[in-house]
Parts: structure tokens; C-alpha cells; sequence
């Protein structure tokens, strides 16, 4: 058995690498495509655009590692079962239960991969990839953290506590230095809200200036401002939470509950980072029943179309469950989990009835 185990180790592994291979690719160009669109822009070039693509490789394998393996996993298999491999195995003794184990233990060194891509290089290589677009097209340098988003534009530094979905500002702080790199201005607004035109309109603001001999505090109810702050580009600095560790997802959870905001969003994109290696295992258990049709009931190409349907459905049914977890306020586990779920049902269900055959 160990024989076989590695010898279907290998096959699916070697399937697997070139699907992803395949994927990735794909994925590049179409990131490309995207990114052209702002070559010129600032000082965005083709060498910042490259990097670009490049730092989004760490992130399109996390997303798309229970789609490869489902389709590694059928390519090898169907590759088994037209050579009548498969057929030879099952004669020989070889249970269901036994493949699922042979599939589980590849599985599992891929669950692990998907873990530490999803955790530590995806995360990031975003922040990574965000800090360099922003650089270059705008000229700011942000960085995001549990006292909200940090941004340098020229001399001044600015501090924006939250965006609201409608792209307004809550919680706006402005650090102006002069050139000589003394502070001078401190300005602090509870609200702010785009005009248009780069022009922001501030509201209940609270304004510290600082000179040589003393320091002076005043009141404004509202003041326009100037900057190259956007909301487009804010959407494009701001981390969303599907694209955060799981741990970064815990503690920004946390300081929202201490502050009494809602956290649902954050929790249930915690929970899917936690649970998403564990599809992978799925994946692989539902590519185990089409083991069963033989060559007369479809090739390996009508295997792998299967394959790439089924993927994009578990991927569009995953974006649903969020979705729909959120708006009604469903359990964040129970969001997170229900593709999976639903998924290894099938699989069961498909293998229960190809042993009852």
C-alpha cells in the first residue's frame, strides 16, 4: 500500500503542478490586462507593473489551491482509469476507504500550503503590491494598522480612523510639517466627506497650530481640504478582510467589539481563512467518484471540463455564503463553512451510490 500511496502521490501532485502552473498564467495575463490600463500614470511603469503581477502570484495560488487540486486530482485519476490502473487497484483489493486515505494524505500537505500561503505570503505580498501602486501612481506611501489607516502626502501626514462604505471619512487626523520637518498643524475632524475635484468638506473640526512662542487651539464646524486622497484610491489602500491573515482578522475583530462596531464582516472572513485549507480535502474526495466512469462515459477532457465547472461553482458558492451570511447575519461559521459542507456531501453522496452500483 505504501507503493501506491506514493505512486498516487505522485501523479496527483505532478497533475496538480501543472494545472496550477496553467492557472496562474492565466491569472497573470488577466492581471496585466488590468494593470495597463494605468501605465503612465504617475510614475507607474511597465517594471512597476511586473512587480505588480508578480506579488499577486501568492495570492491567486492560495484562491485557486482547491480548484487545482480537484482538477490535478481528476486528470491523475481518469489518467489511471484509461489505462485501467485504477480498475487493476480495485481488483486487487484496494477499498474506497483506502483511496480516500491515499487522497487524504496529499491532501493534507496541500491543506498545509494553502494554510501558510493564505496566512503569511498572501497578506503580504498584497500590502506589498498596494504600497507599491500607491507610490508610484500617487505618490503616497500608506500603512494600515489598528489605529486605522496611515498615509503620507508631501509634507503631511494623515490618519483616517475609518471609511464607510459610501466612501466618507470618520475620524480624519492631519499632521502638517513645514520643510524643515517641524510640526505646525495638527488637525483633527470627526467627519469628512468627498466634494469632488480631490476637495474633501471636514466637519466639527479641532485645529492645533504650533508656533515658536506658543500653541493655539480652535473650532471650525466645517473647512474644505485639498488632497490627492480619493475614495478610489482609499479602496485601493484600505486591506480588505478578505485579504488579511486570519490572525490580523482575530485582533482587528477584537478592537471593533471593544469599540462596540460591528464585526460580523471580519468574523466571517476570519472563519473562511481558517476553514479554506480544509476545502482542499473536499476537492479531492470529489474527484474520487469520476473514478468511477470509465472511458466509454467520457474522456479526460469531459472530466476536466467537470472539474473546472465544479471548481467555479464552489468558488461562486463561497462568495455567495459571505454575501448572504452578511446581509441576513447568519453565524460566521456556518458562512464560512456551508461550501465546504455542501460539497463533501456531495462527494459522499456520489461515492455511496457509485459502491451501491
Amino acid at each position: 500500500m505504501k507503493t501506491l500511496r506514493r505512486y498516487l502521490a505522485r501523479e496527483i501532485m505532478l497533475a496538480t503542478a501543472l494545472v496550477m502552473a496553467a492557472l496562474l498564467m492565466l491569472f497573470a495575463f488577466f492581471d496585466l490586462v488590468e494593470e495597463i490600463k494605468d501605465l503612465g500614470r504617475g510614475t507607474y511603469f511597465l517594471r512597476h507593473i511586473a512587480r505588480q503581477v508578480v506579488l499577486s502570484i501568492p495570492t491567486h495560488v492560495y484562491e485557486l489551491f482547491p480548484i487545482a487540486a480537484l482538477i490535478g486530482t481528476l486528470f491523475a485519476l481518469a489518467q489511471l482509469v484509461a489505462n485501467s490502473e485504477y480498475t487493476v487497484m480495485r481488483t486487487a483489493g484496494v477499498s474506497v476507504t483506502r483511496m480516500v486515505l491515499a487522497l487524504m494524505s496529499v491532501g493534507l500537505l496541500f491543506a498545509i500550503l494553502t494554510f501558510i500561503f493564505g496566512e503569511y505570503l498572501g497578506p503580504a505580498a498584497d500590502q506589498a503590491a498596494q504600497r507599491l501602486r500607491s507610490r508610484a501612481i500617487t505618490g503616497i506611501v500608506a500603512q494600515e494598522f489598528r489605529s486605522g489607516l496611515w498615509m503620507k502626502d508631501d509634507t503631511s501626514f494623515i490618519n483616517v480612523l475609518e471609511v464607510t462604505p459610501d466612501g466618507n471619512l470618520r475620524g480624519v487626523r492631519i499632521y502638517e510639517f513645514d520643510r524643515d520637518a517641524k510640526l505646525r498643524l495638527v488637525s483633527f475632524a470627526k467627519r469628512g466627506s468627498y466634494q469632488g475635484e480631490r476637495r474633501w468638506l471636514l466637519e466639527d473640526i479641532v485645529q492645533t497650530t504650533f508656533t515658536d512662542v506658543r500653541t493655539e487651539v480652535s473650532k471650525l464646524p466645517s473647512a474644505s481640504w485639498q488632497s490627492v486622497l480619493e475614495p478610489s484610491l482609499l479602496n485601493v489602500l484600505l486591506v480588505k478582510p478578505e485579504k488579511m491573515s486570519a490572525a490580523s482578522l482575530y485582533s482587528y475583530a477584537q478592537h471593533l467589539r471593544e469599540n462596540r462596531q460591528k464585526t460580523l464582516r471580519y468574523e466571517i472572513a476570519m472563519w473562511s481563512k481558517a476553514t479554506y485549507p480544509a476545502a482542499v480535502l473536499t476537492m479531492m474526495i470529489l474527484a474520487l467518484p469520476f473514478a468511477y466512469f470509465q472511458r466509454r462515459q467520457g474522456g479526460v477532457g469531459a472530466k476536466i471540463f467537470t472539474g473546472i465547472m465544479l471548481g467555479l461553482a464552489f468558488y461562486f458558492l463561497s462568495r455567495l455564503s459571505a454575501h448572504l451570511g452578511l446581509l441576513n447575519e447568519w453565524p460566521p461559521a456556518a458562512s464560512a463553512l456551508m461550501p465546504t459542507i455542501v460539497f463533501l456531501c456531495i462527494a459522499v453522496t456520489m461515492i455511496w451510490w457509485q459502491e451501491r452500483r
